[in-house]
């Protein structure tokens, strides 16, 4: 009697222990679970940033893209401007022949103004042109480091999602052990 009576407070004991570790067990998990989900919060957090950086880059690049094209087109005018003077100027240019004739001093001084002009005119084609290819190589530049910081948000952004999908497969992989190792054991020992 002695020894059944201990045998049966020894099994109590036993089964005591087994549901403490399995109570502790899930309390340990559902900590572990709190704490995966704070850092899945975390890193959608960061992610959500980054995205927003991309917009708002993508959105000085649609700027840098329009103020481009403003320009482009402001060139066109000037172009057409400039070939209207130019034309202009051979018109001024044969006049100031056909009126040699008729008085030499007449016309070399309508003709220094137009060679002025045409000079001023150059000289500002030459400056314009200068502008356009300061310009050109200002979209360059930030086109490229538009795609340098693109593609350095991307490959970040892609990094955090591996390094969260594989931390919450590991997680994963922990929360399910404990409870499988408590029930195991207390299977075993039923």
């Amino acid at each position: 009697m002695g020894n059944g009576m201990c045998s049966r407070k020894q099994k109590r004991i036993f089964q005591t222990l087994v549901l403490l570790t399995v109570v502790f067990g899930f309390i340990y998990g559902a900590m572990l679970y709190y704490e995966l989900q704070s850092q899945l919060r975390k890193a959608e957090a960061t992610a959500l940033k980054y995205q927003q950086h991309q917009e708002s880059l993508s959105a000085q690049l649609q700027v840098v893209y329009e103020h481009r094209s403003r320009l482009e087109k402001s060139l066109q005018k000037e172009r057409l401007e400039h070939k209207k003077a130019k034309e202009d100027f051979l018109v001024y240019k044969l006049e100031a022949q056909e009126t040699l004739n008729k008085g030499r001093q007449d016309s070399n001084s309508r003709y220094s103004a137009l060679s002025v002009q045409h000079q001023m005119l150059k000289s500002q084609h030459e400056e314009l042109k200068k502008q356009h290819a300061n310009l050109e190589e200002d979209h360059r530049k930030q086109g490229e480091e538009f795609s340098r910081t693109f593609s350095d948000h991307k490959q970040r952004y892609l990094e955090l999602q591996q390094e969260k999908e594989q931390e919450i497969s590991k997680l994963k992989g922990i929360c399910w052990l404990p409870v499988f190792k408590c029930v195991s054991v207390v299977f075993r020992v039923m």
